[in-house]
């Protein structure tokens, strides 16, 4: 009996090694074998030659590619879409999450025809971008659109150039890189250590000091005794032709957060509200005091997928402002142009593999944040 038992599990695990091995070998060589082939190719100069030839003759050449793209005379467009890429992130998490949870709030107060408003809000989720990007533009138009509706109040039209605008704020130079970002890692761990102050937690008192200080070590340092990463001065900054695009990409996804939002201020207990009306809370006060830290992993979710996301805008900025308008640029424009373009493989590798890695720093610590919740509960 037992030897007959120990037959069939033996058996189901041959089954079930047979029906997955073809997804597994499949994911194994289109998946990771090519990651890892874009890495190799990253590290050699295909393209300085004859890229196109039968045989393309490459040489190892290291972090060459890296290096040129962060400090080489040429590629000041990519380091501007780096700083559009940050921009593209923080604002449209910023802008998705407030309008999301707001639709959610109004929802969530059973209005009548709720049914149909949930549904004009999530409609947008259900068109591609190429789909979005083509009504924006035509909506973004410097004559028409959105710059007509002054019109309407008998004021004069608008002037703004929402996607081909050449004017940058926030602006700073890149030679200064390294000692502004240790400056902004400083003032986030100052943040961390003033609240493990303020919850008398000294383990983090002590981590979260010993951060800060070397935080500041480090941008003096890069500030003062290292040499600039550029030997020319290059500004860069938040360029305003990046509102058209954010404002297309923030319509069409903050009805996903909506939906999300909606989902988890639903599955409240009515009890915490009754309780909360009862201590003289008002609507105000539930939301922000009570509601919005209950539905926290909601807002984690929404954080990652969003950011994630805001490194795949490709097609987006592709169908409302082209792919040689470098006021909108993006890393996966400037890669595709590359690539495809100038036959530059090796330098469009490069590209690839660091969006690669910045969708990593989004996806790694959520997924260990959520391997960590599994573990605990």
């Amino acid at each position: 009996m037992a030897h007959s038992k120990k037959l069939k599990n033996r058996s189901d695990m041959v089954k079930a090694i047979l029906v997955l091995l073809p997804s597994v070998v499949l994911v194994a060589v289109f998946v990771y074998g090519f990651i890892f082939n874009t890495i190799y190719v990253s590290l050699t100069d295909w393209g300085q030659g004859a890229g196109l030839a039968e045989h393309p003759v490459k040489h190892w050449v290291g972090l060459g590619n890296y290096r040129q793209l962060f400090s080489g005379f040429i590629y000041g467009r990519f380091r501007q879409d780096l700083v559009n890429t940050f921009f593209y992130s923080v604002i449209l998490l910023v802008g998705t999450l407030f309008l999301g949870f707001l639709l959610a709030v109004l929802l969530d107060r059973k209005i009548r025809h709720e049914g149909f408003y949930r549904t004009i809000f999530l409609y947008p989720m259900a068109l591609s971008f190429i789909v979005t990007g083509t009504i924006w533009r035509w909506l973004l138009a410097p004559n028409g659109g959105l710059n007509l509706l002054p019109t309407f109040l008998g004021l004069k039209k608008g002037e703004f150039l929402w996607i081909s605008s050449r004017k940058a704020i926030l602006t700073f130079n890149w030679q200064h890189l390294l000692s502004i970002l240790f400056f902004i890692a400083a003032l986030v761990f100052l943040m961390l250590l003033l609240r493990a102050v303020r919850n008398r937690i000294h383990r983090k008192m002590v981590i979260h000091s010993a951060l800060f200080s070397s935080s500041l070590l480090l941008c003096a340092i890069s500030r003062w005794l290292l040499p600039p990463l550029l030997p020319f001065e290059e500004i860069h900054g938040f360029n305003l032709a990046t509102l058209g695009i954010l404002l297309a990409a923030i319509w069409q996804y903050s009805g996903y957060t909506m939906a999300l939002y909606l989902a988890g201020l639903r599955g409240l207990p009515e009890s915490i509200r009754e309780s909360s009306r009862m201590d003289g809370a008002g609507e105000f006060t539930y939301y922000w005091k009570i509601a919005i830290p209950n539905i926290k992993p909601i807002t984690l979710s929404a954080v990652i997928i969003l950011s994630h996301i805001s490194l795949k805008m490709f097609d987006l900025i592709y169908a409302m402002a082209g792919a040689d308008n470098a006021n909108t640029g993006h890393p996966s424009v400037n890669m595709y142009l590359t690539t495809f373009r100038a036959n530059q493989f090796a330098m469009g590798a490069a590209i690839a593999v660091i969006l690669f890695i910045m969708a990593a720093l989004f996806v790694i610590p959520y997924l260990m944040h959520s391997h960590k919740q599994r573990r605990e509960g």
